[in-house]
């Protein structure tokens, strides 16, 4: 492990993920988390003396997070154009109000504790907002746009707020889809579409899970490859 210091309508908006989903030609899914270990993984943190093992572990068939110290766990396979479903839960029995993590998709560039890469939030109370770090472009419309040059870990940050939220309540579980198909992308919470990008930066990059402020499970980690 390396250790580094690191313009739609909504309805238009499900029409145009609809076509892209429908359009493209998808492989077989790949199951990323084999359920048993974290082979295909590789862990960045923001301190040099954290073991993977420190943050990140396998029990009973779930990705446990520590939440503590910030980073990220990634796939050793890049993607472009992808359909992600990630399940996670916030512990259970443990206060989630500000419990911080998030799913990177396209990371590319320097290892760092926040990599440049889209990121969908997973923090409780704005679940499916969208951002882009150290410079990847994305954009919508102005009344849900973000721009803050120049932020202290995230360089120049842009992002979408999500639409409407469909978050679980705390210490249950969630189902995330995420459809990156060009330069769009497309979020689903529990079968509801919550937020809708566009201009998003195209490039290859790995997929991730963040440790950022709270104890954080996974169950299921699957991708299709899209063409």
């Amino acid at each position: 492990m390396k250790h580094l210091l690191h313009v739609l309508s909504l309805g238009s908006l499900i029409f145009l993920a609809g076509c892209c989903s429908t359009g493209s030609h998808p492989s077989a899914a790949i199951q990323l988390f084999n359920g048993k270990d974290l082979v295909g993984w590789k862990a960045v943190s923001a301190d040099p003396n954290t073991t993977l093992e420190q943050v990140w572990s396998v029990k009973d068939g779930l990705i446990l997070c520590t939440g503590t110290p910030m980073g990220y766990l990634h796939t050793e396979q890049k993607f472009t154009n992808y359909r992600l479903v990630v399940e996670y839960r916030w512990a259970p029995g443990k206060e989630a109000t500000n419990s911080n993590s998030g799913v990177f998709g396209r990371i590319n560039g320097e290892p760092r504790k926040l990599p440049r890469c889209i990121e969908t939030q997973l923090k409780h109370g704005s679940a499916g907002d969208l951002y882009g770090f150290h410079g990847m472009t994305i954009t919508r419309d102005k009344d849900r746009s973000i721009f803050k040059p120049g932020h202290e870990i995230g360089g120049d940050l842009r992002g979408v707020k999500r639409a409407v939220g469909n978050e679980k309540t705390p210490g249950e579980w969630n189902h995330v889809e995420i459809l990156a198909q060009g330069g769009n992308y497309t979020v689903w919470f529990n079968s509801k579409l919550v937020n809708q990008a566009t201009g998003v930066e195209i490039i290859p990059g790995f997929v991730g899970l963040q440790s950022e402020g709270g104890e954080v499970h996974f169950r299921k980690v699957a991708i299709t490859p899209l063409d």
